[in-house]
């Protein structure tokens, strides 16, 4: 869930020492499961947005179409915002985890049941790990966000995690900061501020598992997922295309050279002989039930990927049948859903 950008907060400069170096000694260790949930997030969320956008637009455009419709300024990104968990070793602070917070959009608090109902799901599931801070998005710290640091009294020192999600390509690091709140004296008087924090990406077997595989299907040319596995699906298709055709041509010659239809070329036989003895036996009767259990199991693998596509298409098509049905309905004053 998330709460709309105030443009008056984003407006306000930033707590001044907001870049200063926290002096607290804590080693954070991030693990790259929370930068994904924040990212999945914060994309889910603009993209709703701006579906939810889309009719409206469209309803002003159609009021407006004798007159000069005015230039409006593109809406700001809405920031989404959520809780971060893992544990704390000493000075060492480990963050494993993220999940969702409902905020009130109007008055900015947090919605207490909410987040003792999700944090009580947690510790039945994750025992050992406890709620570490908060996290949000934006290009910098805001002074509504101290708001918020302040609500979070389920730590006494929660941790304030900063993804940004504006595209810098020049930027080698991660747009990611962790800040933490130290109270130091300004004009005369004390003041809870942020100040930076270092951290260092921790991860695991299963997430570095993930993290690869994510990578290599995500293509970085804007085209899909599916098409850059069927290219490479196609290559190994040729590459193996292209060697039974070449094994086809050294069978024809060597039956013509059975047949005297060319003479004997005794280096090549050897040749020949000798990579036919590098291959293992493919007569026994295990390689031929080895062999049926692999083909039948890859066959089912395919019928199944075929039956989720038919299945995932299906219900892509009754999602639309709905939504086109509920639109018509309600202009007709009728019960809604048909599906």
């Amino acid at each position: 869930m998330s709460a709309p950008s105030d443009a008056a907060a984003s407006a306000q400069p930033a707590p001044a020492a907001a870049a200063a170096t926290a002096s607290s000694g804590l080693t954070f260790k991030l693990h790259p499961l929370v930068i994904v949930n924040v990212s999945d997030h914060y994309t889910r969320v603009k993209a709703q947005a701006a579906f939810s956008a889309e009719p409206a637009s469209a309803g002003k455009a159609q009021a407006s179409c004798s007159a000069e419709a005015p230039s409006s300024e593109p809406a700001a990104p809405p920031r989404v915002f959520g809780c971060v968990i893992g544990v704390q070793r000493g000075r060492t602070v480990e963050i494993f985890n993220s999940f969702e917070l409902v905020i009130d959009p109007v008055t900015g608090t947090l919605e207490r049941a909410f987040l003792e109902k999700k944090l009580e799901l947690y510790k039945k599931v994750f025992p050992d790990l406890y709620v570490l801070g908060w996290y949000s998005t934006g290009s910098d710290v805001q002074d509504t966000d101290m708001l918020i640091h302040k609500l979070m009294d389920i730590n006494e020192s929660p941790v304030y995690l900063l993804l940004n999600p504006a595209i810098n390509h020049s930027q080698k690091d991660l747009p990611v900061t962790i800040y933490e709140s130290e109270l130091h004296v300004i004009d005369g008087g004390p003041q809870l501020i942020f100040v930076r924090s270092n951290y260092t990406i921790e991860t695991v077997e299963a997430e570095r598992i993930s993290v690869d595989h994510v990578a290599h299907l995500k293509p970085s040319d804007g085209s899909s997922a599916a098409t850059q596995l069927a290219a490479h699906l196609t290559g190994i298709h040729s590459a193996i295309k292209m060697l039974n055709s070449r094994v086809r041509v050294i069978q024809q010659y060597l039956g013509s050279m059975q047949k005297g239809d060319i003479p004997l070329d005794n280096s090549l036989l050897r040749q020949v002989s000798s990579l036919v003895r590098r291959l293992p036996a493919m007569e026994s009767e295990k390689f031929q039930d080895d062999f049926l259990t692999e083909y039948n199991d890859t066959l089912l693998m395919t019928y199944l990927a075929m039956f989720t596509n038919c299945s995932s298409t299906m219900n892509e098509l009754v999602e639309k049948f709905n939504t086109t049905y509920e639109r018509t309905t309600a202009r007709r004053g009728g019960r809604g859903a048909f599906m």
